[in-house]
C-alpha cells in the first residue's frame, strides 16, 4: 500500500468513530494476546515463588479462611491479600490450574496497556482533549494520534520484564497495574480542571486504585505515587491548586474504607506475628537492609532498564533529553493537557530512584517504571515522524547515533544468543541444560533473528527511514516472542517442572493416608501445590537421617514415608535400593517408598 494510499484509507476509517475505536480494540487485543494471553496456562508453576501464592490461594478455597494466608501449614506474610483473593475467584471459575492462577497478572497487564493507549490518544499529541476533534482533524493528525497511542501502548506489552512477569502468578504485576493505573487516573483528571465532575471521576478511581495497590504490596502502594505526583505538582507550582481539586481528606476516608478493615482483621487474628512479619520484614528491612541475600550494586537498575526494555532502551536517554525537563520556567507556564511527558518522565525517574535507594534489589521492583518510559519512547517517535516527507529522517546527529547504538546493541545481542549455551552453569533440577538448550536449536534462531532485524535498522537509518527503523524493532521483537521467548519457556518447563508434575501424579495415586512426604535437597512449593497435600523439606543432604526421625515421631500412625530426592543423593545419605521401593524416576528426581526402621 502506497503512502497516499494508507492516507486515504485511514482518513475514511477515521471519520467514523466506531470504526476507529475498533480498530483500536482490535490492536490492543492482538498485542495483549501475544504478549499475555498466547500459551498462559500451557507451562506448569514456576518455582519458586508462583506456587507459594497459588497454593495459598487454594488454601482459601479449601478452608474457607479468606482472611490469613496459609502455605503448607504455616501462615504467609509476604504480601497482602488482594493477589489470593483474585486467583482464588480465578480457581472458582476456571478451576485450579495454571490459567487461573496467572489471570490477575495477565490482565492487570491487559488493563494497564489499555490505559496507556487511551492517554497517550487524548494526550499523546498537543490539540484539543476530545476524541471527536480529533477525529475531524486533518488526516495527518488524526494519523499522529493513533500512531502515539499504538506505538505506546505495544511497547507498555513488548518488553521482556512485563511479559515474564504478566506471565506469572504473583503480586508484581498487579501491584503495577494498581500504581501505574492510579498515576495514569491522576494524570487524566489533572488534565480536566474545566470539567469538575469528569475530573472527579478520575479522582475517584485513583483513590480506588491506590486502595487496591496497599491491599496488594502494602504501604509502597501509597508511598510511592505519593512521591511522585508530590514531585510533579512542586515543579510545576501548583500543587495548592491540585490539593484542593482532589479532596485529599474524602480520599484518605475513602482509601481506608477500602484497604484497611482487612488489616484490622488480620492484625485482630494475628497479632505481632502479621506486624512483625510483614511490615517489619517484608516492607522495612528489604528497604532498609539486604534480604534473602538480594544485595546488587548501585547501577543494577540501568542494567535491568537497559536489557528489560530492549530495543526500546536505546532510545530512552534522547526521548528523556528532548523533553528539555529543566526548563521549569516552560513547563510551569504549559498548558496541563501537553504535560504528559513531563509527568512519565518524574514517573520514571520516581520508580527508579526510590528502588535504586533501596538496599533489597530485584529486577521486577522496577516494574512499574515501564509504562514511563515506553510514554516517553512513544511520544519521541510519534513527534519525529514526518508523514509529509514520507516518514524521513529529521537532520538530527543525536536520532543518527541513537539509531547506530541500536544496530549495534542488537548484533551484540544476537552474538549473546549465539553463545548463550556456553554461559549456561549447572542446574540441579534439570538434566543437562546446556546440552538441552543447544539440540533446541534456538540459540541460533534467537541470533538469527536479531542480526538480521539489526541489518534491515541499519538499511533504513542508511536511506533515513525512521519509519522503517520502528516497524523493524517491533517486528524483530514480536518474531523474538513468537519463534524463540515462547519455546524457550516450554522447553524449560518440560526440563525442569514437568518432572515435578509427572511424580506428583504419582504420589496422589500411590500415597496412604498419614503417610508423610519428604523432599530431600530441594524447596520446590510446586510439590505441595501439585499434591494438594503437606510436604516436609529438608535442604540439606547432611540433615536428612536426623529430621527424618524427627518426622518418624511426629507421625507415627504411618510405617512408611514418601520421599522425592536426586538418586545419587539418596545413595549419599545411605540408602541402598534394596532398602526401598522404587515409585517413580522423571529427569533429575527419583520418588520412593521407604519404611522408618532403615533410620
Amino acid at each position: 500500500m502506497s503512502h497516499r494510499a494508507f492516507d486515504h484509507w485511514f482518513k475514511n476509517k477515521g471519520q467514523n468513530p466506531a470504526m476507529a475505536w475498533t480498530l483500536s480494540i482490535l490492536w490492543l487485543l492482538l498485542i495483549g494476546w501475544l504478549a499475555f494471553g498466547w500459551n498462559l496456562g500451557s507451562t506448569g508453576l514456576v518455582d519458586e515463588t508462583e506456587p507459594l501464592f497459588a497454593e495459598a490461594a487454594r488454601q482459601m478455597t479449601v478452608t474457607g479462611d479468606w482472611i490469613t494466608p496459609f502455605f503448607n501449614g504455616e501462615t504467609r506474610f509476604d504480601k497482602p491479600i488482594l493477589i489470593y483473593w483474585l486467583m482464588a475467584i480465578a480457581y472458582k471459575i476456571l478451576g485450579v490450574n495454571s490459567w487461573a492462577v496467572r489471570l490477575p497478572s495477565a490482565l492487570s497487564a491487559f488493563g494497564l496497556m489499555g490505559l496507556v493507549f487511551y492517554t497517550l490518544w487524548s494526550f499523546g499529541v498537543v490539540s484539543p482533549n476530545q476524541f471527536q476533534s480529533k477525529l475531524d482533524s486533518n488526516t495527518h493528525q488524526t494519523r499522529r494520534y493513533w500512531l502515539c497511542a499504538g506505538i505506546g501502548s505495544a511497547l507498555t506489552a513488548l518488553n521482556a520484564v512485563t511479559i515474564v512477569w504478566a506471565r506469572i502468578g504473583s503480586a508484581d504485576l498487579l501491584l503495577t497495574g494498581c500504581i501505574d493505573g492510579a498515576l495514569l487516573s491522576f494524570f487524566i483528571g489533572y488534565t480536566q480542571p474545566t470539567k469538575p465532575k469528569l475530573q472527579a471521576r478520575w479522582y475517584l478511581v485513583f483513590y480506588v486504585l491506590i486502595a487496591l495497590a496497599i491491599l496488594t504490596k502494602g504501604p509502597v502502594g501509597i508511598v510511592l505515587p505519593g512521591l511522585i505526583i508530590g514531585a510533579f505538582v512542586l515543579y510545576i507550582g501548583n500543587w495548592r491548586e491540585v490539593w484542593q481539586e482532589m479532596r485529599p481528606v474524602w480520599g484518605s476516608v475513602l482509601i481506608l474504607a477500602l484497604a484497611l478493615p482487612w488489616y484490622v482483621l488480620v492484625i485482630w487474628r494475628n497479632g505481632w506475628a502479621f506486624i512483625n512479619s510483614f511490615f517489619g520484614y517484608h516492607n522495612l528491612e528489604r528497604f532498609t537492609s539486604v534480604v534473602n541475600h538480594h544485595s546488587e550494586p548501585w547501577y543494577f537498575y540501568f542494567l535491568v532498564v537497559l536489557v528489560g526494555f530492549v530495543p526500546w532502551s536505546i532510545y530512552l536517554p534522547m526521548a528523556i533529553a528532548r523533553l528539555k525537563f529543566w526548563q521549569r520556567s516552560y513547563w510551569r507556564s504549559s498548558n496541563r493537557s501537553t504535560q504528559l511527558g513531563l509527568f512519565a518522565w518524574f514517573w520514571f525517574i520516581g520508580v527508579f530512584g526510590f528502588f535504586t535507594i533501596a538496599v533489597t534489589k530485584l529486577p521486577h521492583y522496577v516494574l512499574p517504571l515501564m509504562p514511563a518510559a515506553s510514554i516517553l519512547v512513544a511520544l519521541m517517535w510519534s513527534n519525529l515522524i514526518r508523514v509529509e516527507s514520507n516518514s524521513s529522517f529529521p537532520a538530527s546527529p543525536s536520532l543518527l547515533w541513537s539509531g547506530w547504538v541500536n544496530v549495534v546493541f542488537l548484533l551484540a545481542l544476537a552474538g549473546v544468543f549465539f553463545w548463550s549455551p556456553h554461559f549456561i552453569g549447572y542446574d540441579p533440577a534439570i538434566v543437562n541444560p546446556r546440552q538441552l538448550i543447544e539440540q533446541s536449536g534456538l540459540p541460533v534462531l534467537g541470533c538469527v533473528i536479531w542480526s538480521l532485524t539489526a541489518v534491515a535498522i541499519a538499511i533504513f537509518l542508511w536511506h533515513r527511514r525512521w519509519g522503517g527503523v520502528l516497524m523493524m524493532n517491533l517486528l524483530g521483537f514480536l518474531a523474538f516472542l513468537i519463534f524463540v521467548f515462547m519455546p524457550t519457556g516450554l522447553l524449560i518447563d518440560q526440563g525442569r517442572q514437568l518432572p515435578l508434575r509427572e511424580l506428583s501424579a504419582i504420589i496422589n495415586k500411590v500415597e496412604q493416608p498419614g503417610e508423610p512426604l519428604v523432599m530431600i535437597g530441594f524447596k520446590k512449593p510446586s510439590l505441595v501445590f501439585y499434591t494438594q497435600r503437606p510436604v516436609e523439606y529438608i535442604q540439606l543432604y547432611g540433615d536428612a537421617l536426623t529430621e527424618m526421625k524427627k518426622i518418624s515421631v511426629t507421625h507415627p500412625e504411618q510405617p512408611t514415608l514418601l520421599i522425592l530426592s536426586q538418586p545419587e543423593k539418596l545413595a549419599a545419605i545411605g540408602f541402598k535400593p534394596d532398602q526401598y521401593q522404587n515409585l517413580g524416576k522423571s529427569g533429575t528426581y527419583q520418588l520412593i517408598r521407604i519404611s522408618k526402621s532403615h533410620f
